[in-house]
């Protein structure tokens, strides 16, 4: 088990690694907002590829950081009523929404969209947008999001069953000292 801990700490590395350097995409993303909404009523003119890179921005932050959300515990939860079960419970809960909801979609997902990538980039697919940009960047976001949330799911799953064996002391992030 001490191997599968080490191992949830170097996945736990790494999505907060992935989220800290996201956070800097939220200010390019503002940045490119603002410059290009003062380019467009200044001086009357905008650019479709400026207008798609926000987009790509949006669509990077929401989905390179799924699996730093599931790290820090801020994903949408049913706290209101698992919060009255005790924290074993509570772990055993989140041992089956990981197994039975979680790795299903998030895999399906995965897998589904790779083909997507693949023929997007195969054929240089382009927005139909004047002045677009290339589509397989952003659609590569589908498979490596999807990809960091199966690996944290593996890293929380590793720490809720170590929790139930009774080697940890919390079923989550508190185990690693993360704040």
């Amino acid at each position: 088990m001490n191997i599968l801990l080490r191992l949830s700490r170097v996945i736990d590395a790494i999505n907060n690694g992935v989220g800290h350097l996201t956070y800097w995409l939220v200010l390019v993303a503002v940045i490119i907002s603002s410059g290009n909404a003062t380019v467009r009523y200044v001086f009357n003119t905008s650019s479709n590829a400026w207008l798609e890179l926000q987009w790509y921005l949006f669509s990077a932050i929401f989905l390179l950081c799924a699996g730093y959300t599931f790290l820090k515990n801020e994903h949408i939860r049913i706290d209101v009523v698992v919060g009255r079960f005790s924290k074993r419970v509570h772990a055993w809960i989140d041992v089956f929404g990981i197994l039975f909801f979680l790795f299903p979609m998030a895999v399906l997902i995965l897998v589904l969209s790779w083909p997507m990538v693949v023929s997007s980039y195969t054929i240089h697919e382009m927005s139909n947008n004047a002045g677009g940009l290339l589509r397989w960047p952003v659609k590569l976001l589908v498979p490596v999001g999807f990809a960091l949330l199966v690996l944290q799911g593996v890293s929380e799953l590793i720490k809720r069953i170590a929790f139930l064996l009774g080697l940890t002391d919390e079923p989550g992030e508190k185990m690693h000292g993360h704040s």
